[in-house]
Parts: C-alpha cells; sequence; structure tokens
C-alpha cells in the first residue's frame, strides 16, 4: 500500500498536537521543563509512528484489527519504554500508563479527523 508523505506528515503532526498535552499533563510534576518534554514527545513519536505507517501498513491489512492492534501495541510499548527511561522518577507503570492515555487519545481523534476530515490524513 502506497501512502504518500505528505498524509503522513499531517497525521504525524496530528499526533503530536493531541499526544504533547496528554503527556505534559501526566508527567508535568515528573518532568518539569516543558522545553525537553516536547522533544521527548516529539522523539519518541519520530520512532513509533513511521513504523506504524510504512512498517506495518506492509505488515498487516490497514483498517484490520490485527493491524491495529499490532500497531497500536508498537507504539505504546516503544514509546512507554522511552517515556521511562527518559524521565526520571517516571516508573515501569507510570510510563505504560502516560503512553497508554496518549496513544488511545491520539487513535481517536486521528480516527474522528478521519471521518470529519478525511482528506488531512488521506
Amino acid at each position: 500500500m502506497f501512502i504518500p508523505i505528505s498524509a503522513w506528515f499531517s497525521a504525524f503532526v496530528l499526533t503530536l498536537v493531541v499526544e504533547a498535552p496528554v503527556v505534559w499533563f501526566l508527567v508535568r510534576r515528573a518532568e518539569p521543563n516543558v522545553a525537553r518534554l516536547g522533544l521527548l514527545v516529539l522523539f519518541a513519536n519520530l520512532v513509533t509512528h513511521p513504523a506504524v505507517w510504512y512498517v506495518f501498513t506492509q505488515l498487516f491489512l490497514v483498517g484490520t484489527s490485527t493491524y491495529t492492534l499490532a500497531a497500536e501495541a508498537w507504539a505504546i510499548g516503544a514509546e512507554a519504554l522511552f517515556y521511562g527511561v527518559t524521565i526520571g522518577g517516571l516508573g515501569p507503570r507510570r510510563a505504560v500508563a502516560v503512553a497508554v492515555v496518549a496513544n488511545v487519545a491520539s487513535f481517536l481523534v486521528g480516527r474522528l479527523v478521519g471521518q470529519v476530515w478525511p482528506e488531512l490524513i488521506s
């Protein structure tokens, strides 16, 4: 399946717009430096988001539950590991919780935007 880079970039920006405030809200005490936290969210998503769009689309049929589960499990697992390692005082359970909440939020917003404004991310 071919996905134009412009579609990926729009979806990536949307993901950052949704996930950054969620992560900030959940870890603001553990990481009070907003600029550093913003960079951490950016780098976490630079690792996970392209893989979801360009690797998992080659391994699974897009739109199936298998694709969604595999892609979201990858994003949650990798981001939880990244946050757990880079944000001091953030235990493993909390890192997983942060990644789950942020990714569920961006997944749901992405689905909503895809329904309301499909040309943005297609």
